[in-house]
């Protein structure tokens, strides 16, 4: 009967060490990523993207991007966008995005805005490869001029490879 229950112990033991590792070993692979980003927008003008050009300090270095549909809705606008991100050690990942965009009350052309970042998974390489997930922003944009549209927005989140 001992024999049974020690037995029984063990594997009780050594399954929750199994159970552990993987979770530490997940976890492992996955990482936060965040920082400051100071994007321009640039027109190409009437039926085409707007460009996005980015300053960034965090996790990634460097960023562009395109507006690739716009909507008006009750409370500002909505978009569709894409980014290229790329960092210092060679990884770069491509994002497919929504970015809702809320008029500031008594001052118009400029927007709270909150984007919604999709990794592209076949499109990520170097020391980025494999990495999968979503993570976000949100800041305010300038919109109202077209030669000078500009923003400064926060983006958050964790990363998995």
């Amino acid at each position: 009967m001992f024999k049974k229950h020690a037995f029984v112990m063990i594997c009780a033991v050594a399954l929750t060490g199994t159970t552990f590792q993987a979770a530490e070993a997940e976890e492992a692979s996955c990482f936060e990523i965040g920082g400051v980003a100071i994007p321009n927008f640039f027109a190409e003008g009437e039926g085409k993207p707007i460009i996005i050009s980015t300053a960034l300090a965090g996790s990634v270095q460097m960023a562009a991007g395109k507006v690739t549909a716009q909507r008006e809705t009750p409370t500002g606008l909505e978009m569709d966008m894409e980014h290229y991100f790329g960092r210092d050690d060679g990884g770069a990942i491509q994002t497919k995005d929504s970015a809702v965009l809320t008029a500031v009350p008594g001052k118009p052309g400029r927007y709270m805005i909150e984007i919604t970042y999709h990794i592209q998974e076949d499109v990520t390489r170097g020391t980025l490869k494999g990495a999968k997930g979503t993570f976000n922003s949100y800041g305010l944009v300038d919109l109202r001029d077209p030669d000078n549209m500009v923003g400064l927005v926060r983006y958050t989140g964790k990363i998995c490879k």
